[in-house]
């Protein structure tokens, strides 16, 4: 499969770059896709962020350089430490010992073994979605700075949710909602770098935009809506799902570097949503 030869050909890429500058932008360009789009992808297939996946694997082969006699110095500075302070607090982190234990015979180190896309049998539980054209929409809400790096972001949306929920913020935004997609929207925009841009809470509204708020017009784009509902954290097997089962067979390509949730109830143990990914058929 196409797609599962690319995905394994920017694996083996960064692998071979564990001792130097790996570039996500080049490990995109394997893929086929976008860096926003790579970095998505690996955090939900993996289950890990793709900077944590190359963190460990660095460290890991650096435990195996340790213990072969290299020096410390050498070792942080071939896995990319600017100090041995650094390079001491990252390993401990990962092995719960310092490197020059290590050096020692009869350690136990821990190891991360490099990953690889398969094929597995799935699709007992079937997938509710439908592709649909839309024209462009505008949206006004708050919004938050997102970068390029999926981990951090994870770190940022959370508490920014939050805040928004007990400021009172969310209320006062799904009171502007008079347009479609009918529901309290996320949308993610990233500029065509791929290292950064904006999360946003926000509505469909033809209203005008409030103190503290910004307003996003969503081009006209052909969308795969997925349909979902359970606890917040089933949002994120869906989003594994579309790009693990759907993507690869679907006959469609990501379209640009923008997603939409649309939460279409307010109950948190059995939220009801969609998620919009924007696509393009491929030729």
């Amino acid at each position: 499969m196409e797609w599962l030869k690319r995905m394994n050909d920017a694996l083996v890429y960064m692998e071979n770059s564990l001792e130097g500058e790996i570039s996500i932008e080049r490990a995109a360009q394997i893929a086929c896709c976008s860096q926003y789009h790579f970095q998505r992808m690996f955090s939900y297939i993996i289950g890990v962020p793709l900077s944590e996946y190359l963190r460990r694997r660095r460290l890991t082969q650096a435990a195996l350089d340790l213990q072969a006699g290299d020096r410390v110095i050498d070792v942080a500075l071939r896995y990319g430490y600017d100090s041995p302070t650094a390079f001491n607090r990252a390993f401990q982190a990962i092995h719960g010992i310092s490197p020059s234990t290590a050096q020692k015979p009869d350690t136990v180190l821990k190891a991360f073994p490099p990953v690889s896309f398969q094929i597995t049998i799935k699709g007992v539980t079937e997938m509710d979605y439908r592709i649909v054209e839309k024209e462009g929409f505008r949206v006004v809400g708050i919004r938050t700075h997102i970068s390029g790096d999926m981990e951090e972001n994870f770190k940022v949306v959370t508490p920014f949710w939050e805040q928004a929920i007990n400021s009172g913020q969310t209320k006062q935004i799904a009171g502007m909602i008079n347009g479609e997609p009918f529901g309290l929207l996320a949308v993610s925009t990233v500029d065509e770098s791929g290292k950064g841009g904006y999360y946003y809470i926000c509505a469909s509204t033809d209203k005008p935009v409030l103190d503290g708020m910004f307003e996003v017009n969503v081009p006209k784009h052909t969308w795969a809506i997925f349909s979902g509902s359970g606890h917040p954290s089933s949002i994120g097997e869906l989003h594994k799902r579309i790009y693990s089962e759907w993507k690869p067979t679907s006959g469609y390509e990501w379209a640009a570097m923008i997603d939409v949730e649309v939460y279409l109830n307010d109950d948190p143990l059995n939220m009801k949503y969609e998620v919009w990914m924007p696509v393009i058929k491929k030729v």
